[in-house]
């Protein structure tokens, strides 16, 4: 590896922080982005009989109500544990209700789900936080709240989402374009600079309030850890908060002067307005809403004019001139901490600071991707990593305390009791993690978790690491060994992809010339071999290995939602939960045989995932004559099975591209390393040939021995690429759509005396099956396409040159599954580079034109299928920062083609 730069160098200085928080020496990672943008309308904050989480914990109430489990705020910053928090608030002068956090309609508001109705961005960041930047369009007019509402409520289905922008409130350029920068000048000295430019035409008023508060921890009649008592902000001199927290200690806030002027501070405490939201009487005179009152409502006697609380503001006011700016600058440090004196904390070194942490930003991110990016391919990866950066969030859930109340509270209702999630009691989050979306999505998702990882693993491959271990504990596994799949409810089953992240995030940090990780590589096996005991003990009902497991990620993609009973009494034998096991059986056994290069103990439980995928391929090809294959479509379906009947579901969605996944290359060079594993396998292949059949072959080559074990055969792949590459069917401009083109003329079907249709919608649902914002029936979804990608690459590797299809079919165009696997890469990366109009494809359907804003990105959830356009979550910068993998992938190939790309993870 390579050694750490000197001390003082600039090169290598983030790495070195790294390194530090790594080996425990200092404390880097204690602050950082980790406040989410959405508390509010959560599970973990709803006490309601019905669960009902949206109305039960409103946007509303968000402003007065003392939240239980965590905090939120815009573009924030707190410590790992949520006890000290800091974001901005903001007034224009004509909205009613002060800005501090982002709006957004819930679920049941939206016409296609929850969605936030904001514009904002992520546009920086560092595995430490030693540099964060997002930004925030805050318009100049009263915010359109009801409007929002009121239009989406009267929108269908099959209409488009009315979205901010559509409002005309950005009309002649009329908003704040709001910067917030934070940088770490030590460990505990931390600088905040907030830059306001007005966009618009003419003069504008803004009142910025950055604002620092306390998690509460003492309302709830409960003692010992996370419990902190009160503790206690108050001034301390005319631009200094005095700062006392129970567990973090002591600090000093320090708002500079703007334009000469000191901000004017303001106190209360973080108390439920209990008179407002209940009619009873509050237990302080000073709530959580005082700001919202003092500053919209003048309401004078709102603060508390002892100066003190568990909650302050520097309120600053400023009216900011057409095109002109304002710069405000605070910061906070430990007071054990050596800092500048306080005539000097705002002087030189506090500018100088910031260059250089930006300078840092720059090394580091310049070294983490070392693949030939050009400048606007860097700027995507970038602010996808910022992203995912960004996105690292406090979760706090602890099930059972959730489920009995607390002595201070009212009891909940009895039918919580045996409600959501009560299986789950010994579930007790209390960590950052990363999340999907800190507003759609501010809570941890199993398998979007995974994807995460693999896209951390450029840029921080501990953090990546560590996250997929600790959903692995004891805190979150269940002793069962299902792994929790999201909070709506830990019991539903994601697609088992564990496995695959630990051995890819092994692979790639490998890839940057890091030792081996084996320890971390073990460790994630075990508790892999685990949750695949659960699996086969309870998601393979018949013993046939044929899988069960619901709708397993994908939503609405089928004709019925398979997570429920079916008319009837049938049974569902799913391709997906059938190809995801065999996937997940090929990824044990390449890990387990990794591990026995240097433990021969590896060597048996390698053979007994062999047998597995063997088994479950053999179930998928041959049972009850072909398994889930359709011999006249070339095509892989789910089953329904009623009375002993088997009918094949006949829709061509990614569900029968899922096979196409478990595909792993068996080398001779590796066999001969491991002579126990070598034998069973022969063994296995002379004396169980009708299980073998299919998915052993003999590499073309004379020179070497060479085995494949795939679900599909040659001939099979082959037909099933020649769906997956027609234009007609599942290839898009932008990738492989997750439901076939064909189905613009509808399929249905009768069962139960209930007729189920499903059709193509290239973007946005227009089915309520599911429910929320999901849509699996048309548009094209970043992880499924990276694990077709990867897929094809591990055939290449094993049929070479020797098997080339037509892509696109009808095309006359012969390519290797290598130069298809690129051509897709090329396709999904495509959706963020600029057409030939300028225009970015993920935007596409924006109303929003400024010149300003063209160049900040959003990575939403999937996109449609037909034009590219970003649709559901705008900020999904877990999964959808795999972009930032792909791009490294299609620099490798332009500069030094395909092996060179192959290599690139």
């Amino acid at each position: 590896m390579t050694p750490s730069p000197p001390e003082g160098s600039e090169v290598g200085a983030e790495r070195r922080r790294m390194a530090e928080a790594r080996a425990r020496e200092r404390n880097w990672m204690r602050w950082g982005p980790y406040l989410a943008e959405r508390q509010w309308g959560t599970v973990r904050e709803d006490y309601s009989a019905d669960g009902d989480a949206w109305r039960s914990f409103t946007h509303d109430d968000a402003c007065r109500r003392a939240y239980r489990w965590g905090e939120d705020g815009l573009l924030g910053f707190t410590d790992r544990e949520c006890r000290m928090c800091f974001a901005l608030a903001l007034w224009n002068g004509k909205d009613s209700l002060l800005k501090e956090r982002l709006f957004g309609l819930t679920n049941p508001e939206g016409n296609h789900g929850e969605d936030v109705k904001e514009l904002y961005y992520y546009l920086d960041a560092t595995p430490t936080s030693s540099y964060l930047r997002a930004g925030y369009l805050y318009p100049q007019n009263e915010f359109p709240y009801a409007r929002l509402v009121e239009e989406n409520g009267r929108r269908t289905l099959t209409d488009p989402e009315y979205e901010l922008e559509d409002t005309g409130i950005f009309a002649e350029n009329r908003y704040f374009d709001v910067c917030v920068e934070y940088a770490k000048a030590d460990v505990e000295d931390v600088l905040v600079r907030v830059r306001v430019v007005n966009r618009g035409p003419d003069p504008a008023p803004i009142h910025v309030l950055p604002t620092v508060w306390f998690r509460n921890t003492w309302a709830w009649g409960r003692t010992g850890e996370d419990y902190w008592p009160r503790g206690r902000i108050a001034r301390d001199g005319e631009a200094t908060l005095s700062i006392d927290h129970p567990s973090l200690g002591r600090y000093r806030l320090d708002a500079d002067r703007l334009d000469s002027q000191r901000p004017r501070w303001l106190f209360t405490e973080n108390e439920s307005d209990t008179q407002c939201l209940f009619g009873t009487p509050n237990a302080s005179p000073f709530v959580k809403d005082a700001f919202h009152r003092r500053v919209v409502g003048g309401e004078d006697g709102a603060v508390n004019p002892a100066e003190e609380g568990t909650k302050a503001a520097a309120w600053y006011v400023a009216t900011v001139p057409p095109g002109g700016d304002v710069t405000i600058r605070l910061r906070w440090t430990a007071v054990d901490e050596t800092s500048p004196p306080a005539g000097e904390r705002f002087g030189d070194s506090f500018t100088h600071t910031f260059e250089r942490r930006r300078r840092e930003a720059d090394e580091f991110h310049a070294s983490a991707r070392s693949a030939p990016l050009d400048d606007d391919e860097r700027r995507i990866v970038r602010q996808a990593d910022a992203g995912l950066l960004w996105s690292r969030q406090f979760y706090h859930y602890a099930v059972e305390t959730w489920l009995d109340g607390d002595p201070a509270q009212p009891p909940p209702p009895e039918s919580r009791r045996h409600g959501r999630n009560h299986p789950w009691r010994h579930v007790h989050a209390r960590d950052v993690l990363s999340v999907p979306d800190k507003w759609e999505y501010p809570w941890f998702a199993a398998w979007d978790l995974a994807f995460h990882c693999v896209a951390l693993a450029r840029i921080d491959p501990e953090h990546a690491k560590d996250q997929l271990l600790r959903l692995c504990r004891e805190w979150y596994m269940n002793p069962s060994g299902q792994l929790p799949a999201y909070e709506y409810d830990f019991g539903a089953v994601n697609p088992p992809v564990h496995a695959w992240a630990a051995w890819r995030v092994y692979q790639l940090t490998g890839e940057r010339g890091d030792p081996p990780d084996r320890a971390f590589l073990e460790s994630a096996f075990h508790k892999c071999i685990i949750n695949f005991t659960w699996w086969v003990n309870r998601e393979d009902v018949e013993g046939d290995n044929l899988f069960t497991g619901g709708f397993l990620g994908l939503d609405n993609i089928g004709l019925f939602d398979r997570s429920r009973p079916i008319a009837g009494g049938g049974k569902l034998e799913q391709a997906d939960a059938t190809a995801w096991m065999a996937f997940y059986s090929s990824t044990m056994l390449a890990i387990a045989l990794e591990l026995a290069r240097e433990n021969d103990a590896y060597e048996g439980i390698a053979s007994k995932f062999f047998e597995h995928f063997v088994r479950i391929a053999q179930a998928m090809n041959e049972l009850g004559g072909a398994g889930l294959w359709d011999e006249a479509d070339g095509f892989y379906y789910d089953h329904l099975r009623v009375q002993g009947a088997s009918t094949p579901l006949r829709v061509r969605s990614m569900v029968g591209l899922i096979p196409l996944f478990a595909a792993e290359s068996l080398e001779s060079e590796h066999l001969d390393r491991l002579p126990l594993f070598r034998r069973r396998l022969e063994w296995f292949l002379a004396n169980v040939p009708e299980v073998a059949t299919g998915i052993a072959c003999l590499h073309p080559s004379e020179s070497r021995e060479h085995r494949l074990l795939s679900i599909p055969t040659r001939e099979r792949l082959v037909r099933v690429l020649a769906r997956v590459l027609d234009e007609r069917e599942f290839l898009s401009p932008y990738g492989v759509r997750s439901l076939s083109k064909a189905y613009e003329t509808p399929y249905s079907l009768e069962l139960g005396g209930d007729r189920h249709e499903i059709h193509y919608a290239s973007g946005n649902s227009d089915s309520r099956l599911f429910g929320g914002n999901s849509n699996w029936r048309g548009p094209v979804w970043f992880p499924l396409n990276y694990l077709l990608i990867e897929a094809l690459k591990r055939h290449h590797h094993f049929y070479g040159d020797s098997l080339r299809v037509e892509c696109p079919t009808r095309s006359g165009r012969q390519r290797t599954l290598l130069e298809v696997a690129e051509e897709l890469e090329r396709r999904l990366a495509s959706l963020f580079e600029p057409d030939a109009s300028g225009r970015r494809p993920c935007h596409r359907g924006s109303r929003f034109h400024s010149e300003t804003e063209r160049d900040r990105l959003l990575f939403h959830e999937y996109f449609d299928g037909d034009d590219g356009r970003g649709c559901g979550a705008s900020h999904q910068t877990g999964w959808t920062a795999l972009v930032a993998n792909v791009l490294e992938r299609v620099a490798f190939v332009r500069a030094g083609g395909a092996a060179a790309a192959d290599g690139a993870g």
